[in-house]
């Protein structure tokens, strides 16, 4: 059973008229007093509340109800419906243990897949202790899911691969956080992948390199004759990826007046073409990607809180590949045998003491760098066996083992504690602009970013570079 609480009868009726045509049986309450007698006694399945009526008895916003609810009822989930001017109330509620929330006027079938969501997140909760995951083997993953393109064995990937596969199942929202180089993309792949959407489009979008004057034309799309420059129809990323996923990678990157733009969209789940007034609507899965750690970005006003809330329903945190190391064997052999057959060296292989070499790197960079590193050592040495001494020379600076870690020289990887990932980054930046004398193309490609993206890094830490390269 369901329980909507509304002191307007008329959303009372039009909810549970909605909620019952989809199967769904439901109580309605105009009051905090009964929906508090009614979570008590029924212990109700979810729970649709409106968070812009005032309670007769205190004159407060719904947020003191939610939280009498999840008092009474903590696993139950509870949907927040708000007016748009609302969404501040509606992010406070996220943060006292709502599970979603929508805006009025809502559409139904929109509502009804965030019920399925948030439904479906409940009977699957995203997470789990770290000894399930151990017990969990990479066999055992592989049978219930397609992670084919996914090497590791370590726990903690292993506990990232459980999750993955147990929130595909639903539309839920999911924000990937992690360093540069650690795979952000082939997790949101893995997404899509293992969804009821894999027959549908998967569509990429790398927000670091649009600017806030090009976002809705790349975006929303546009009509020729739009503006300008507008010669002929362009068919917008929303639209391209309608019915599947879309994936947003650097979404920390976003300029503020993009965020609006974006919040309107996955919010209301509709858009309009420049061009052309007629709103269109999307059925579409979200995944947003970020290197940056994006709360305290929005304690600094640098990213917005409700659209914060809005990207990360379900968050998965990719470890870096300095805390799984036991998998960095496991990625060269990878790699070699994707070497092998690039360049026709089925001879090709690494020797047992430059694996050993390289689990004992730190590789600020990732698997991103591994990866370059690998390739760069196969092309350089022109070898069949690869030493140490191949992938030594070939090292990006910033690469350092985990018994030089404790010093923070040019060249060496800082030892955690001695810089904000701020001024870490700032360092990578530097020497591999070094390394590479310059070369914006290169460094950009080592450190795993467009150009633009690198370009905006470059002027937040007022780092010189060449404009004519």
């Amino acid at each position: 059973m369901f329980l909507i609480v509304d002191d307007d009868i008329a959303v009372r009726t039009s909810l549970k008229l909605l909620l019952k045509q989809a199967g769904y049986p439901a109580q309605a309450v105009a009051t905090p007093a009964e929906a508090l007698a009614v979570a008590r006694e029924k212990r109700p399945q979810l729970v649709l509340m409106d968070m812009n009526f005032s309670l007769a008895t205190t004159g407060e916003d719904g947020l003191v109800l939610l939280r009498q609810v999840k008092q009474l009822a903590p696993r139950v989930p509870v949907i927040l419906i708000t007016g748009w001017g609302s969404i501040g109330l509606a992010v406070e509620g996220m943060k006292a243990g709502a599970a979603e929330f929508v805006t009025k006027p809502w559409h139904n079938d929109a509502l009804l897949q965030t019920i399925r969501t948030v439904l479906g997140l409940h009977e699957n909760p995203e997470s789990g202790s770290a000894e399930t995951a151990s017990a969990t083997t990479r066999r055992q993953l592989d049978k219930q899911y397609q992670f084919a393109d996914i090497v590791g064995q370590d726990a903690q990937l292993l506990n990232v691969l459980r999750q993955v596969g147990q929130v595909a199942r639903t539309d839920a929202s999911v924000l990937i956080e992690g360093e540069s180089g650690t795979g952000k993309e082939l997790i949101a792949e893995a997404i899509h992948r293992n969804s009821h959407r894999r027959g549908q489009p998967f569509v990429k979008v790398n927000l670091g390199g649009i600017s806030s004057s090009l976002f809705e034309s790349e975006m929303f799309g546009h009509r020729r004759g739009a503006f300008t420059d507008a010669k002929a129809d362009r068919l917008g990323r929303f639209e391209m990826a309608n019915g599947g996923t879309i994936f947003l990678d650097e979404i920390g990157e976003l300029e503020l007046a993009s965020q609006v733009k974006l919040l309107r969209v996955l919010q209301d789940r509709t858009y309009e073409v420049l061009g052309d007034s007629k709103p269109r609507r999307l059925n579409i899965r979200v995944i947003a990607a970020t290197n940056r750690n994006l709360a305290e970005m929005v304690a600094q006003g640098r990213f917005r809180e409700d659209l914060f809330y809005r990207i990360n329903l379900i968050t998965v945190r990719l470890p870096a590949l300095r805390e799984r190391p036991q998998d960095i064997p496991l990625l060269t052999q990878h790699f070699i045998g994707q070497l092998r057959t690039t360049y026709q060296r089925p001879a090709l292989k690494v020797s047992a003491r430059a694996l050993h070499w390289l689990s004992e790197q730190l590789l600020p960079g990732n698997i991103r760098e591994l990866k370059n590193l690998v390739e760069r050592a196969v092309l350089v040495s022109g070898k069949d066996e690869l030493g140490p001494e191949d992938f030594h020379v070939n090292a990006l600076p910033g690469t350092a083992s985990r018994q030089s870690a404790s010093s923070s020289e040019a060249g060496e990887f800082p030892a955690p504690g001695t810089m904000t990932l701020e001024e870490l980054e700032a360092h990578m930046i530097r020497q591999a602009l070094s390394h590479y004398d310059g070369n914006i193309s290169r460094v950009a490609r080592a450190l795993g970013l467009s150009r633009g993206a690198l370009y905006r890094r470059l002027e937040k830490h007022a780092i010189p570079f060449d404009t004519a390269e």
